[in-house]
């Protein structure tokens, strides 16, 4: 019997251990070499929300939607030529309701050989879905993303990196290769259910290594941006610089509505310049990682 109701200092220790142990992190998949040789991996990610944040919450006014059509408009074609000029594929993960309105973006993704990831519905809030109803959704996500750009999605990241009771199982049943929602490591690892393995490959995150907490700005809440893009380039590069000398992942998670500002695009331009004057750098999308450590399972 379940007793969350109770004050969690009541719980016995079955309850707080079993949900602990629900989702778990099981063994590192770093390989001993990475391929090309390379030192370390280099997953850019770009979470293509746009429109969906304003819709989701039910608010639909212009001035909302306008900071939202800004990525799409403005921001994503900068970040795809820049991109482009030191040919990095990139993964981008896009809600299902911004794909529908933006089909020539998403499209566009896969056509300049990047990978498109499943990222909900309409950036719901699947904690507070019914289990049926959020395994629904993420297939029709999965789907409408393989009608609009010919690539069957095999990733996946959940709105805000949230995982309800029935997210995993959701997954597995779906067939996903990974998932990029959880940090337990800054390496990948696979996923265990109840301290059995289930052969998912976790590309983890971290809200450090995430653009939204430094920049977000919401005019009647209290979220206002709070750092320097320059205090920001700082951290990703300490936070790549340390990957680099491990030999390890660093994975980096964007937005183009809010990374794509001119005076935001300077610092990944020049995070670029840094990681790329390495020679010994492999850039993968997630999906390509995910492969190689797939074989370490």
């Amino acid at each position: 019997m379940s007793n969350e109701n109770s004050p969690s200092w009541q719980w016995p220790e079955a309850e707080w251990r079993g949900h602990v142990d629900a989702v778990r992190a099981g063994r590192s998949l770093v390989p001993e070499q990475w391929p090309h040789g390379a030192r370390a991996v280099v997953a850019l990610s770009f979470d293509s929300d746009h429109e969906t944040i304003p819709l989701r919450d039910g608010h639909t006014s212009p001035g909302l939607l306008a900071a939202g059509e800004y990525g799409s408009r403005t921001a994503a074609p900068r970040v795809l030529e820049l991109l482009a000029r030191h040919d990095i594929p990139a993964t981008f993960f896009m809600p299902a309701v911004s794909a529908l309105l933006h089909p020539a973006e998403a499209r566009g993704y896969v056509e300049a050989g990047h990978e498109i990831g499943v990222h909900g519905w309409i950036h719901e809030r699947n904690t507070q879905l019914t289990g049926a109803d959020e395994k629904k959704l993420i297939e029709r996500s999965r789907d409408t993303l393989a009608d609009i750009t010919g690539q069957l999605p095999v990733g996946i990241r959940t709105p805000s990196w949230d995982f309800s009771a029935t997210t995993l199982p959701a997954i597995l049943e779906l067939g996903f290769h990974y998932d990029s929602s959880l940090m337990a490591d800054d390496e990948p690892y696979e996923v265990l259910a109840n301290g059995e393995p289930t052969g998912l490959v976790e590309i983890p995150v971290d809200w450090i290594r995430d653009d939204a907490p430094y920049f977000t700005m919401d005019r009647f809440g209290s979220s206002r941006p709070y750092t320097r893009p320059r205090d920001v380039l700082e951290i990703w590069t300490d936070e790549f610089d340390a990957a680099y000398r491990t030999g390890g992942v660093f994975q980096l998670t964007m937005h183009p509505h809010v990374i794509g500002h001119r005076s935001r695009l300077v610092i990944l331009r020049e995070l670029i310049d840094h990681i790329v004057a390495h020679q010994d750098i492999w850039f993968a999308t997630h999906a390509q990682l995910a492969e190689v450590a797939a074989r370490q399972c």
